[in-house]
Formats: C-alpha cells, structure tokens, sequence
C-alpha cells in the first residue's frame, strides 16, 4: 500500500456516507459494474438499522474502508465479526469444530458477505475510474493483515465473482469452490419459447405443474414500487415467520427490515404473491439488478401443490423475460430446481486461516471438495432437461 491510501475498519454502516458509497462498483445502476442490489447502501444499512445484522445477532459490523489522503473513499469490503456461523451458507461447522477440539478458538472470525444473502457479486468494492485492479489486490492484502492484527482465526469471503480470486489468492488467502442453480436467458421471447427448448417429456410436466398450481382458485400478482405498502409487509412477513421458523428455527430479518427497504429501495424489489379467496396466501421476494433477478426467501400460510414452484421459480422466469434479465439466482442449494431450467453454475469463497496446521488441512480438505463438486456438477448438466445440444454447462 502506498503511503497516500489509508485503510481504516468502520463498525457502523450508517458511518459512511450514501454518497461516497454509490461512486464503489457495483452500488448504483448505470456504473462500471453491473448493479448488485444487495451491495447498495439501503441494503446494507437497513440490514444494520433494522437489528437484524448486528452485535446482538452476532454480525457486528467490521468494514474495511480504503481511503486517499483527501479522505476519498476509494475502496471497501464489507465485513462482521462473527461469533458463529450460521446465516452464511458456506458451511465451516466442521472447520470450527475440529480447530476447538484441538484446542484453538475459532470464534470470532470475520466474514465478508451479505448477511443472510447467498447471491455471489463483488467483494472489493473501488471506485469507478481507479487503477482498479491495484486497489483490488491493496483491499485483499489489507483484509489478511487486519485477521493478523486482531489475533483471529480467519477471514471468509464468500460468494464472490471468479475473476476477484487471484487478488484474494495472491494474499495468500485459499480458494472454496460450491454451485447453485441459475437460469439462463439466452434471448427468450417468453416463457413458452424457453420450454421449447426442452426435452418433450420435461416440458409437459412443466406445463402441467404450472396449471396444477393455480386450480385452486390461485392467482399471481407482481409487486414492486409503490405496491409495496405497510399493509402488504405485513403479509409478507407473517409469510416469512411462519415458513421461517419451520425450516430454520428462528427467522434472521426483523419486520422493520421490510419497512426500511421498502421505503429506500421498492422500485428494486419484485414480490410474487398468490392470491385465494380475495386474500394473499403465498409470497416471494426478489431483489432486482442491472442484469439478474435474485431470488431469496419465500413463504405461505396455506399448502398448495406445486405453488412453492410457481411463485419462486417459473414467474421469476417471467419476470426477467419480460423485463430482458439475464439470468435468474435462485438462491442456495435446490436440486429440484434443475427440473426448472436452472442450471448448476460454480460459486466462489475466499478463505485466510491464520493459523499454519489448520490452513493446511483446511487446504487439502478443499482440494477434494472442488473434485467433488466438479464431478457433481457434470452429472447434474448430462441431467438437465434441455435437449441434447441445446445447452451448454454454465460457468
């Protein structure tokens, strides 16, 4: 680092200010970057505001702000220190356990990410028009020499893009591979011109599950804007806690959350919601991007066949073909959603283990897991439902 950049670790989102936040990659629409919702500043600050991501909760904030002498903002990371793992959906359950059974202390750790958010987008963050790639290895370097100076045991990034990682590796930190499933739009008109793209018996089941979905009565609505009123959060969020506290045991986002980004970011915002009997019973919501629809949790207070796959799945393809999206993320995990036309696509995590015996099993570790998921991967695609030779494997 040269002596005219400063690096400094700011606790509070709120500390920085929207503006300065905004000229990073990434942050706002129209930049260098393609826009990552989740990176915005009414994102992240209504995560904090909201005591969702917090000390309390254990996401104490810990961002790394890089800074000209002028006290220009010229990079960051956003970063926690953590005192667990959950919320993250990159696993080191195991890693924890094994260095505190040999009598290390894993916890806390710093964790760079989005709270509660397994959709990959930048990491170091820089200011548009910079020497942008050596600010990216000057953040890197920087996030391995804080872990150092706060005597912890490691530093996480993760769902980062591929291209970031050898900035990371070069600062000696390890490379974690994992996949999920995307939807791809090549160019399709409709919904139905990317069925027939699929093989006949796939897209008849498909046709007959979005049907089965809606017999009872059951119709779609899209939400976004200036629809998203108190009254529909409420909803939205009695969705959430329902669903939520069945699957994780206790639900991560708090109901000011929703108030917040619905009065600092709406027109970013799509949620899917299933109307029957005049009242809502399901909903989904999405973060909408420069180029990418991002799915992220759903719920319901009644169980209809197949609805859970309408609303999160087959209408965010709507969705990004009508408004000539990309690609749809879908979220962590979900086999079942290669039946859909969503596709296994690598992801990417950054690790610094501080201490060397457990860097280096953690390393070998990963080696074996990236064969894992290679070969995992190949399976999925020779599965996909897309004819042979229409589609090819997504990286």
């Amino acid at each position: 680092m040269t002596e005219d950049l400063t690096i400094r670790v700011e606790k509070s989102f709120n500390a920085i200010s929207p503006e300065s936040w905004s000229q990073l990659s990434g942050t706002r629409r129209g930049g260098e970057t393609p826009f990552n919702p989740f990176l915005s500043h009414a994102f992240l600050s209504s995560l904090e505001e909201s005591g969702s991501a917090s000390a309390k909760t254990g996401w104490m904030g810990h961002h790394l702000l890089l800074g000209d002498s002028a006290g220009t903002l010229l990079g960051a990371i956003p970063g926690y220190l953590k005192s667990h793992s959950q919320g993250e959906y990159v696993f080191d359950h195991g890693w924890a356990d094994a260095f505190e059974r040999a009598g290390g202390r894993y916890y806390p750790k710093l964790q760079c990410a989005i709270p509660f958010t397994p959709a990959s987008g930048p990491r170091l963050l820089v200011r548009d028009g910079h020497q942008r790639d050596a600010l990216k290895v000057t953040l890197a370097a920087s996030l391995a020499e804080v872990t150092r100076q706060l005597g912890i045991s490691s530093a996480h990034v993760t769902f980062l893009p591929e291209r970031e990682l050898p900035a990371f590796e070069k600062a000696g930190f390890l490379r974690r591979t994992d996949q999920q499933f995307h939807f791809i739009n090549e160019g399709y008109e409709n919904h139905e011109a990317f069925l027939a793209q699929l093989s006949s018996s796939k897209r008849k089941n498909l046709r007959k599950e979005r049907r089965q979905a809606l017999e009872n009565g059951i119709t779609i609505d899209w939400l976004t804007g200036k629809d998203l009123t108190e009254e529909i959060w409420d909803q939205f969020f009695t969705f959430y806690i329902d669903t939520g506290s069945r699957k994780w045991g206790r639900p991560y986002l708090t109901r000011q959350f929703y108030s917040l980004i619905g009065e600092r970011m709406a027109d970013d915002i799509l949620l899917v919601m299933a109307r029957r009997n005049g009242r809502y019973v399901a909903g989904a919501i999405n973060f909408i991007g420069e180029e990418a629809l991002f799915g992220r949790h759903w719920g319901c207070i009644e169980d209809h066949p197949f609805l859970h796959f309408e609303v999160c799945y087959h209408q965010a393809i709507d969705f990004a073909l009508a408004k000539g999206l990309k690609r749809v993320e879908a979220g962590a995990q979900g086999e079942h959603k290669l039946a859909r036309g969503y596709l296994p696509v690598a992801t990417h995590s950054a690790h610094y283990i501080a201490h060397p015996s457990l860097r280096r099993a953690i390393a070998d570790y990963l080696q074996r897991e990236r064969q894992e998921v290679n070969y995992a991967s190949e399976y999925l695609n020779e599965h996909s439902p897309f004819r042979k030779g229409e589609r090819q494997e997504q990286d």
